[in-house]
């Protein structure tokens, strides 16, 4: 019922929608030439007289008079003229339609011809659809025209059906946006002659068309895809405006469902259902309907080979589930779309006259809508009268056993209770027992029980006994009304029997596919699905499995060399084979395909005990789903492993990109000074200076120690990338630690000015001093890059809760954006932007981070106190030597 709400407002929602928008009418031709844009015009001028306000937006007469003709009258809009350069330079000047002056002129109906149009590059829109659409939103209706195959979904079978990829195509979304379609046909034979007399291109592209587009093979074949495109739209329509008016959806399209049960005529009625549907090219499914009792061996043999018979044939096999067998029919057409019900003709008997209706009468009572092909063989009715009788047909031997025990023992207790407990009402004993038949039984067997339920309490415990005969009124009501109790109680209990044995059977299957799923969505490799895929087989089927997905296998030494050729096979043609099949069925095994892709095929191989001579239907559809399930999982695992494999190429690719570049300027950098420096000592040391010596020497070490840092940083994020960092713990003074760092700094950057503050009692830290020391002076260097000229840097330490160690460490730069702050402690980073600055490689604030992060602290980027420039804070926590 919530569905049914849902899809009504769903619908409503979409039709007001509609309303407020432009309407869209599309004129379908199946190929150039049958008159779409003749027969648009046509109506347009219709709609002119009638007194609308209608504009030709764009029409293409392609030469031909009698279009041409038909335009004027029409009020045509100016094209735009847009200016195109071509290949040698010069600029070409070409027409499109003018959106802009549509829109301004807004006419209650536009005329826009030719919607699969690629628009002239510079226009606001790459194709013509997507200046209908703005029209459409602007509250214009429009009439256009458009050939199939530039349908988005059909591009591939035109392709297949005339060897032409067309590349100017229209999304199908477009056709949700439409309000009626008008198919123009053209007989093939009619079209090529218009062809022939130059009516639809030039004589040289006529003759080339001809032979290749126009052939009245693909003339006719693109005919059938335009009329069956009208009619899915017509139907989809239909379905929409009676679901928002909250009525039955009635389909169109003619499509065939067959039910069949397994009692003599399954693969006749399939065979009939075939032609029916060949005959109105509609699609057919064949159904079965499975209640409480399971079909016997001879049944579960024909509606096999009834199955494998319709898959062959083209059409779909479903396995229904319910107590009722109409219901289950009428829901299924209803969801499948079907318009014809085939079935057997069911025999009436005199007790279904008295109780019940037939199969076929409730289906012509309540299937009004349907219609209903009533087929029966003169071998089928011969069946169907042994069935009653015979062992395993509608009633069994246990069946009627179970009937008479029950109704013996009923009178004998009743004869208990009557004479040792003194009970008056005995009818409720036999009701009981005629319950239990019911419940366990079918309802044949509970008639039966019921039937003699009523002979011996009529015999034994009603006036005069021993006797069928009642001398009082008031018992014959109250044997009339025992019975028919009995009967009405026995139908309930059998129809929730039914009813329970179908949903455990159901329920059994979701379970299965339900833990199969959350299993296999947890795997994370090709492995662990197969892994996964065979536990869940072993559990719902109780069958060795075997299964192979590109080059894993598992239990593969299991196979024989028979079994073996059956595996292939099943692997090459994409179908079942080995036992249980008419494919290799001297194989133990029963093989089915793994769907992984266009090219590949697994397989998955099941082994059933040697006595288990038939699958039931249930077993095969459980096994299909559930391969279906683990093909879907092994794809979806291939998937993520290529897409990680891709993202780990490219950033592997990006970080070699970035190392190249950093070593490329930033260490090349302190090499031309040492080498400048060196050459100018070499050549000119005789005519300098000493003072001039020592500061080209000075220069040397410093560039020296610059070019060190850069390699060690560089060492430092290998050692850190592959887990070599070992930390040597000593007691080491906030102070001390914070000074050497600072003092180290100032002898690079001599005019680096800082504030340092340090909270008074703080207590030594159990760290790495080194390693604390180089990731604390990579903060306080990236920091002097960015900070203004004379700018103080300030340095706070400062304990926190829990004796954490708070280090915040503030420039006066131009600071860093929100959404980059995090980014700046990746390798690398630099190169676009952040640390480096003119000098670095981008490496310092990465390895603070790894080397802090293996003390198990923490390094972050947070904005200056007064807005202003940046703070990074380091966070260490308290730690003592154990």
């Amino acid at each position: 019922m919530t569905d049914t709400r849902s899809a009504q407002a769903d619908a409503l929602i979409g039709e007001l929608q509609r309303q407020g928008a432009g309407r869209l009418t599309i004129f379908l031709g199946a190929a150039p030439g049958v008159g779409k844009t003749y027969t648009m015009l046509s109506r347009g001028r219709e709609l002119q007289r009638r007194g609308l306000d209608v504009v030709v937006g764009l029409v293409e007469t392609h030469g031909r008079a009698e279009t041409a003709a038909l335009v004027e009258g029409l009020e045509v809009l100016p094209r735009k003229r847009i200016d195109y350069p071509t290949a040698q330079g010069t600029a070409r000047t070409l027409e499109e339609l003018d959106l802009d002056a549509l829109l301004a002129r807004k006419p209650r109906l536009a005329l826009v011809d030719e919607l699969a149009h690629r628009n002239v590059p510079g226009s606001r829109h790459e194709r013509r659809w997507q200046d209908v659409i703005e029209l459409l939103d602007a509250g214009i209706d429009v009439f256009t025209t458009i050939n199939i195959q530039h349908l988005e979904s059909l591009n591939d079978v035109v392709h297949r059906i005339t060897g032409v990829r067309v590349s100017e195509t229209v999304p199908d979304a477009v056709f949700d946006r439409l309000r009626d379609i008008v198919l123009v046909d053209l007989p093939p034979r009619e079209l090529i002659e218009r062809l022939q007399q130059g009516k639809v291109y030039v004589p040289e592209q006529a003759a080339h068309a001809l032979q290749a587009f126009f052939s009245p093979s693909n003339l006719t074949a693109l005919r059938e895809l335009a009329m069956q495109t009208a009619a899915d739209r017509v139907d989809s329509d239909l379905r929409e405006a009676q679901t928002a008016r909250g009525l039955a959806g009635v389909t169109l399209r003619r499509g065939v469902m067959v039910a069949i049960d397994g009692r003599g005529q399954s693969e006749y009625l399939v065979r009939v259902a075939r032609r029916i549907a060949e005959r109105r090219d509609a699609p057919w499914t064949v159904v079965t309907v499975q209640g409480a009792d399971a079909a016997n061996e001879a049944q579960q043999l024909e509606l096999d080979r009834a199955f494998a018979l319709a898959r062959r044939l083209g059409g779909d096999a479903l396995v229904l589930h319910g107590n009722s067998i109409v219901d289950a029919l009428l829901d299924q057409a209803a969801r499948s779309g079907a318009s014809t019900i085939v079935l057997g003709r069911t025999r009436e008997r005199p007790v279904a006259r008295m109780f019940n209706r037939t199969l076929t009468q409730q289906l012509i009572q309540r299937g009004a809508h349907y219609e209903l092909t009533i087929v029966s063989t003169p071998e089928a009715r011969a069946r169907a009268r042994r069935s009653w009788r015979r062992p395993g047909g509608y009633l069994t031997r246990s069946d009627t056993a179970l009937a008479v025990t029950s109704a013996a023992l009923a009178t004998a207790l009743a004869w208990v209770a009557e004479r040792w407990i003194g009970l008056d009402d005995l009818s409720l004993i036999f009701i009981v027992a005629v319950v239990l038949v019911a419940s366990r039984t079918r309802m044949a067997a509970a008639v039966i029980a019921a039937v003699l339920c009523f002979l011996a309490y009529n015999f034994f415990f009603i006036d005069p006994r021993y006797t069928l005969r009642i001398s009082a009124s008031q018992g014959v009501i109250t044997v009339v009304l025992f019975l028919i109790a009995a009967l009405v109680a026995g139908r309930l209990a059998s129809k929730l029997r039914m009813q329970v044995v179908a949903l455990r059977a159901t329920n059994a299957q979701t379970t299965e596919l339900q833990t199969l799923g959350r299993q296999l969505a947890t795997a994370a490799d090709l492995g662990q699905v197969l892994r996964a895929g065979r536990d869940a087989l072993r559990r719902a089927l109780d069958a060795e499995v075997v299964l192979e997905a590109g080059d894993q296998r598992l239990h593969a030494e299991l196979l024989g060399e028979k079994d073996r050729a059956a595996a292939d096979w099943a692997v090459k043609q994409r179908q079942a084979s080995g036992r249980y099949t008419d494919t290799l069925a001297g194989s133990d095994w029963w093989f089915l395909p793994l769907e992984l892709g266009e090219r590949e095929t697994g397989v998955v191989g099941l082994r059933f005990p040697a006595q288990l001579h038939r699958l039931g239907i249930e077993q095969r559809r459980l096994a299909e789903a559930m391969a279906e399930d683990i093909a879907q999982a092994v794809v979806r695992t291939r998937l993520v492993a290529d897409l990680e494999n891709s993202r780990i190429s490219n950033e592997t690719e990006r970080l070699r990109s970035a190392l190249l570049s950093s070593v490329s300027h930033d260490l090349r950098s302190p090499l031309a000074s040492i080498i400048g420096s060196a050459s100018s000592l070499d050549h000119y040391a005789d005519a300098m200076s000493a003072q001039d010596r020592h500061s080209l020497l000075e220069t040397i070490r410093i560039e020296g120690e610059r070019l060190d840092r850069y390699i060690q940083n560089l060492l430092d994020m290998t050692r850190l990338g592959h887990g070599g960092l070992t930390l040597n713990r000593d007691w080491i003074g906030v102070d001390e630690l914070i000074g050497s760092a600072v003092s180290r700094l100032q002898r690079y950057e001599p005019g680096a000015h800082f504030e340092v503050s340090i909270e008074p009692g703080l207590r030594p830290i159990w760290v790495h001093p080194a390693l604390v020391e180089q990731a604390l002076f990579n903060v306080l260097e990236n920091a002097a890059k960015f900070s203004p000229p004379g700018a103080a840097i300030t340095v706070r330490a400062q304990s926190v809760e829990d004796g954490q160690l708070r280090i915040d460490v503030r420039d006066r730069g131009p600071g860093i954006p929100e959404d980059e702050r995090k980014r700046i402690f990746d390798m690398f980073y630099s190169v676009e932007r952040g640390d480096r600055g003119r000098q670095g490689t981008g490496l310092g604030l990465a390895i603070c981070q790894g080397m802090i992060g293996a003390h198990g602290g923490s390094v972050e980027a947070l904005p200056g106190s007064d807005g202003r420039g940046t703070t990074i804070r380091i966070t260490l926590p308290r730690m003592e030597p154990h």
